[in-house]
C-alpha cells in the first residue's frame, strides 16, 4: 500500500469514527443528517441501546421502574463508557427517569459507580433509606469521602500548617526557620559594600508551631437541598482540619434548626448521615449560635457556607454578621463549596454581607486550602479572591428570566457539551 493510500485509509477511519460518535449522540433518527454514513459495530450497538434506554425513554419502554433491570443497565454502561461519561449518565438517569427511589434497593446501589452526585443524592434521601439498604449506602458514601480526603488532605494540611507557622513570627528563629527575604529586607541598612554582603543585626523567622490551639475554625453549613455537594466537601474538609492539633474545628449545620456535629467530625460519613437536607433556612439563628462559640475573636475564622436565601429576618442576619466582624473575628461566606459551576444564590444578601466586611463568593474544593491559609494569616480575603479571578462583587442578575426566590436553588448553572460532559460557566 502506498503512503497516499495509507493516509486516505486512516483519514477515512477518522471520519467514520467522528460520524459514529455523532450517530451515538444524535440517536440515529432520520433527521440526524448522518444516515448510512456511519455504521455501528457490535460494541457500538450496545452503547447505542444503553443511550436509547436513558435518553429515548419517553418514546420507548425505557428503563422503567425495575430495580434488577436498572442495576444491569448501570453495570453495562460502566463497561461501555469512560468514568466521566458514566457519572453524567447516572446523574441524568436520576433526573430524567426518577430513579432516586430505586437507590433504596441495595442491589442497585452496589451496581452504581460511586461519585459526588450519587453521594449528594443519598445524603438527600437520608432517613428515608430503609434499614436493609443503610449499610450499602454508607459503604458507597465512604468510597467517595475516602477518595476526596486522599485528594484534598495533603494540600490542606500543608496550607494550614504553613500558614500557622508564617503567622507566628519570631526575632530569634532557629537556623532552619529563618525567613531570609524578610531578614535581608530588615537589614539592608547594614550592607557592607567593601565585603559585598549584609551583616544582619536582626533575624526574622518563623516560630516553631506549638502544641496549643492557635486558630479556631467554625464551619457553618446550610443543609438546604441545593447545598448537598457543598455539605459533602465540607464534611471532608472538617475531618481533615479536625485532625490538626493546632486547629480547633467545629462543624454546625442548620435549616430552621441548628445542629452541632462537631463530635462526629472524625468520620465524614457519620456527619453526612447526621445531616437532613431540605426544609427552610434561618441563617440568622445559625450565626447567633456560632457567635456564642467565639471566645477568642482574633483567633477565630467563621466560614458560612450558604446560598444566602434567608428564611428568617435578613436584616438581623446582616447585623449579626457585622457584629461578628466587629468583634475581630474573620468571617467569609461561601455561596458554594463545589465543582458544579455557578451556584444560584441571593445576590442582594451577598452584597449586603460584603458591605459589612464579609466577602461572599463561590469556591472550588481545590482552592479552599489556600483560602484557609489566607484567613489564618489574616491577609485580605477579597484581594486573594481577586488574584484568583474569583468574582466577589455581587449584583442582582438583570436577566428577565432570572429567578430570585428560593425555588431557584436547584439550578447549578452548568452547561452540557456535545460529548455529554459538563462545563462550568463561572469559576
Amino acid at each position: 500500500m502506498t503512503d497516499g493510500a495509507a493516509y486516505d485509509s486512516a483519514e477515512h477511519e477518522r471520519r467514520r469514527d467522528r460520524l459514529t460518535r455523532w450517530r451515538l449522540v444524535l440517536g440515529g433518527e432520520q433527521s440526524d443528517g448522518i444516515g448510512e454514513a456511519a455504521s455501528l459495530d457490535g460494541e457500538d450497538v450496545k452503547r447505542d441501546e444503553a443511550l436509547r434506554e436513558l435518553y429515548d425513554g419517553e418514546r420507548r419502554s425505557g428503563l422503567g421502574a425495575s430495580a434488577p433491570r436498572v442495576a444491569r443497565w448501570l453495570g453495562d454502561i460502566r463497561g461501555y463508557f469512560p468514568s466521566s461519561v458514566v457519572q453524567v449518565m447516572q446523574h441524568d438517569a436520576m433526573d430524567r427517569l426518577g430513579l432516586t427511589q430505586l437507590l433504596l434497593e441495595p442491589e442497585l446501589m452496589e451496581a452504581v459507580q460511586p461519585d459526588i452526585n450519587l453521594v449528594s443524592t443519598l445524603v438527600g434521601l437520608g432517613r428515608v433509606i430503609p434499614e436493609r439498604s443503610r449499610a450499602t449506602a454508607r459503604a458507597v458514601v465512604r468510597v467517595v469521602t475516602d477518595e476526596l480526603e486522599e485528594r484534598l488532605r495533603a494540600e490542606t494540611v500543608q496550607a494550614v500548617t504553613g500558614a500557622l507557622n508564617r503567622a507566628a513570627r519570631t526575632r530569634r528563629p532557629r537556623a532552619g526557620d529563618i525567613d531570609w527575604n524578610r531578614t535581608i529586607a530588615a537589614n539592608l541598612k547594614h550592607y557592607q559594600p567593601e565585603h559585598g554582603t549584609i551583616v544582619p543585626e536582626r533575624l526574622v523567622g518563623y516560630a516553631r508551631r506549638s502544641h496549643r490551639v492557635e486558630r479556631r475554625i467554625i464551619l457553618c453549613i446550610d443543609q438546604s437541598g441545593s447545598m448537598a455537594e457543598s455539605v459533602v466537601y465540607s464534611s471532608v474538609f472538617g475531618a481533615v482540619l479536625a485532625s490538626l492539633r493546632s486547629v480547633e474545628t467545629r462543624l454546625v449545620v442548620f435549616d430552621t434548626a441548628v445542629v452541632d456535629l462537631t463530635d462526629e467530625l472524625d468520620d465524614p460519613v457519620d456527619v453526612l448521615f447526621g445531616v437532613q437536607l431540605g426544609g427552610g433556612t434561618d441563617i440568622n439563628q445559625a450565626l447567633a449560635y456560632c457567635e456564642g462559640l467565639i471566645e477568642q475573636p482574633g483567633e477565630t475564622i467563621l466560614v458560612l457556607i450558604s446560598d444566602l436565601f434567608e428564611g428568617g429576618i435578613a436584616e438581623e442576619m446582616v447585623r449579626r454578621a457585622s457584629s461578628i466582624v466587629a468583634s475581630g473575628a474573620t468571617m467569609v461566606a461561601l455561596l458554594a463549596l463545589s465543582d458544579s459551576g455557578r451556584p444560584s444564590f441571593d445576590a442582594q444578601h451577598a452584597a449586603a454581607l460584603a458591605a459589612v466586611g464579609v466577602p461572599a463568593f463561590a469556591c472550588t474544593p481545590d482552592r479552599f486550602p489556600d483560602l484557609m491559609a489566607t484567613a489564618i494569616e489574616k491577609r485580605d480575603i477579597t484581594a486573594w479572591a481577586a488574584a484568583n479571578d474569583i468574582v466577589t462583587a455581587h449584583e442582582p442578575d438583570p436577566s428577565p428570566n432570572r429567578k430570585s426566590d428560593p425555588s431557584d436553588r436547584g439550578d447549578r448553572g452548568a452547561q452540557r457539551n456535545a460529548d455529554g460532559s459538563l462545563s462550568r460557566l463561572v469559576t
